[in-house]
């Protein structure tokens, strides 16, 4: 359930946050350097001695010629994990729910200009969750599913937030409960693919569901050939890619690396992710899909890993400098912005880092 403070935990919240959160919008003269908090004890702020061995930035992958760099940007206004995954609109990025100050159910809704380098609070989800799906499509921003207890119990409610109103309301919701899945905007609609599912005990699926917004229903279309949760999905060239991913809550991690046909409705396999992992993050720049940060047993992933779909091949790129997974990711002008996240394998510790990725 979600997790309970003491008196004592939530004075240090409180004062945590008015160190940290001093006005509606940061600016990154005013904001200090991102920071880092326990989970369950907002006294402990700093990492274990073992952390730095749990970092991972080696990819087998060949060297980009041009292999980008990494630029620290506003941190979010405080540390959060386990959003899953961010979307943009209109230069700015929405990173929604997730872990944070004590909770693991936060209704959290921040907003990141990237051409101002400020944060915003925006209206908070209907429903605070981890693990939600997000997709943006013609001036909305949609929030699937999620966990409402610490990896598990995910629900199937789902919300539209009307971007201009700055409101959010209710939509169909999910055929079948899920959370950690992968979820994009696909000519308008917008698919749900794979997750984990089950009350107790936590079960990766390859359901593939889609919503239409003119009609608020949802249609089935062909399962992901491999279940998984915690995979990576992007939209290159009219189809959807789903990349890496775990298994039912293990740390078995996988490399492998599916590409969706809508007019066919069918599935292709494509060339496996380099570094197999779970919680990465995606994105698209310069016609090629980012697969960034992740976790696997006991590590902490950095790597930064592109695929070519025009010959079916990855390299890698400059390494994330905070390796981290659970963050919210999106590619808005020529960086890609990679927020929050959790700096340690498993979920015991939140991070309010803010990088970005350009190729120069």
């Amino acid at each position: 359930m979600p997790l309970i403070t003491s008196p004592r935990r939530r004075a240090l919240v409180k004062a945590a946050l008015a160190a940290l959160v001093t006005t509606p919008a940061l600016t990154r003269a005013q904001t200090p350097e991102a920071t880092i908090m326990h989970v369950r004890d907002a006294s402990i702020l700093r990492l274990p001695a073992n952390a730095e061995a749990q970092k991972q930035f080696e990819s087998s992958a060949a060297r980009a010629a041009q292999p980008g760099r990494w630029n620290a940007r506003a941190p979010l206004p405080f540390p959060r994990s386990e959003m899953a995954s961010a979307a943009a609109w209109n230069g700015r990025m929405h990173v929604v729910g997730g872990f944070g100050n004590l909770r693991v159910d936060r209704a959290y809704h921040h907003v990141y200009d990237a051409a101002k380098n400020v944060w915003s609070e925006a209206a908070a989800l209907p429903r605070g969750a981890s693990h939600i799906g997000v997709a943006s499509a013609n001036g909305l921003l949609y929030a699937i599913g999620g966990f409402i207890e610490q990896n598990r119990l995910p629900h199937e409610d789902a919300f539209a937030f009307d971007i201009a109103k700055g409101e959010w309301r209710t939509i169909a919701p999910l055929p079948r409960a899920r959370a950690a899945a992968c979820v994009v905007n696909l000519q308008g609609k917008i698919h749900v693919i794979a997750g984990a599912s089950g009350r107790d005990i936590r079960k990766s699926v390859d359901w593939h569901e889609v919503y239409d917004p003119a009609a608020d229903r949802w249609e089935t279309r062909a399962p992901l050939p491999d279940p998984r949760d915690h995979a990576g999905a992007e939209v290159l060239n009219g189809r959807i890619h789903v990349m890496g991913g775990g298994f039912d809550g293990s740390n078995r991690n996988t490399d492998l690396h599916h590409v969706y046909e809508p007019k066919s409705d069918s599935w292709e396999k494509r060339a496996p992710l380099p570094t197999p992992r779970n919680g990465h993050a995606t994105a698209v720049l310069r016609e090629k899909i980012f697969v960034i940060g992740g976790e696997s047993a006991g590590k902490v992933h950095g790597q930064n890993e592109a695929y070519d779909g025009k010959t079916d091949r990855w390299e890698s790129y400059a390494a994330l400098p905070t390796p981290r997974h659970g963050a919210g990711a999106v590619a808005i002008g020529n960086a890609i912005y990679f927020a929050g996240g959790a700096p340690l394998a498993g979920t015991t510790f939140l991070t309010s880092a803010n990088e970005a990725f350009t190729l120069g």
